[in-house]
């Protein structure tokens, strides 16, 4: 049997839930706000990769790590 490796929850504003999302190598999410689509992928397969895209102009992809130095502002936008 696999190993499940990442548990995902989606909760909203109008009381709806989906939970006990389990994947054993990736997951992503997709929000459409109007004519756009708002994306952000996990990967648990090496070490724990996200990827954040909105359209098909803004994204940024690296490890937890950087996710969480970017958003501290320890690592400049570019």
């Amino acid at each position: 049997m696999s190993e499940i490796r990442v548990i995902g929850e989606m909760r909203t504003d109008l009381d709806q839930e989906a939970t006990d999302l389990k994947a054993e190598r990736w997951a992503e999410a997709v929000f459409t706000i109007g004519d756009e689509e708002l994306v952000m992928e996990i990967s648990v397969e090496e070490s724990v990769m996200v990827a954040l895209m909105v359209g098909d102009e803004a994204q940024w992809k690296g490890t937890l790590e950087g996710l969480k130095k970017f958003l501290r502002g320890e690592i400049p936008a570019r």
